[in-house]
């Protein structure tokens, strides 16, 4: 039996008792850096045998758990923080669970994504998640406008490094979506800002972040407020995409998916 434990993303006392009851019961411990999870389990009393388990050998683990785990052995997997598999090492060894047939049991916790959109004054009622927003400029304007279309909350995880240039791309696109930067959450410099996302830029290239990130991205609405009533559709166009700093091809296509949502 497969144990996906979620542990706490910074406040050590945010861990389940359940967590902590079956931690102590497993056979051994899966998780991402020994020596961070070392702390959490020495605090809660938990002397069980803990392997690593991340992205750089995930593929050679597996066999050998999958092997343990059809031998009737007791496994939890755990990361550096938040729920395992969620932009986080696991699924792999998941899917293997469920092919086997090996019960895969959610002992579920703390998450940064549903901490900061509970914590955000942005919508909750429709949201989708889509990890860390990609590095080439051409690929994270993609994903912006993607975001912006989108008809309700998206969350993501930034760097603090990158988070201004995140911003400063987001604003050639609009200053005026809705954004939320969720730092540090559950930790002594847990900080909440949100605003327009030129508000949110400009405090950020003022006081530079630090720590982990959840970036939240709302809906904006695509309106031709000031064009004039008998400008034509192609110049109104025109106009909206100049705006939004893109070509009318693009503009064309995000109208369209919108559309067909």
């Amino acid at each position: 039996m497969l144990f996906i434990i979620s542990t706490p993303i910074g406040n050590l006392a945010d861990i389940t008792y359940r967590a902590v009851a079956t931690l102590q019961e497993c056979d051994y411990i899966l998780c991402e850096d020994t020596r961070h999870s070392g702390p959490l389990l020495t605090k809660y009393s938990i002397n069980k045998p803990l392997y690593s388990y991340h992205q750089h050998n995930e593929a050679s683990r597996t066999d050998q758990v999958l092997k343990d785990l059809l031998d009737g052995k007791r496994v939890a997997l755990i990361s550096d923080a938040g729920t395992p598999g969620i932009s986080d090492p696991g699924h792999q060894i998941i899917v293997a669970c469920h092919q086997a047939d090996i019960p895969v049991v959610p002992i579920p916790g703390p998450s940064a994504v549903i901490a900061a959109l509970s914590a955000s004054p942005l919508p909750t009622d429709r949201f989708q998640f889509i990890g860390f927003l990609p590095k080439s400029q051409g690929a994270l304007k993609q994903a912006l406008q993607d975001a912006l279309a989108y008809p309700g909350t998206t969350a993501c995880y930034e760097s603090p490094f990158r988070l201004s240039k995140t911003l400063k791309a987001l604003c050639a696109l609009t200053e005026s979506a809705p954004v939320a930067v969720c730092r540090e959450l559950t930790k002594v410099y847990e900080e909440i800002r949100w605003g327009s996302a030129k508000e949110v830029r400009e405090h950020y290239e003022q006081h530079p972040p630090k720590g982990e990130i959840v970036l939240l991205i709302g809906h904006f609405e695509l309106k031709l407020e000031h064009a004039e009533e008998d400008m034509s559709h192609q110049e109104a166009l025109r106009i909206l995409a100049k705006r939004l700093n893109m070509s009318r091809n693009e503009l064309y296509a995000l109208i369209n998916k919108k559309s067909s949502c």
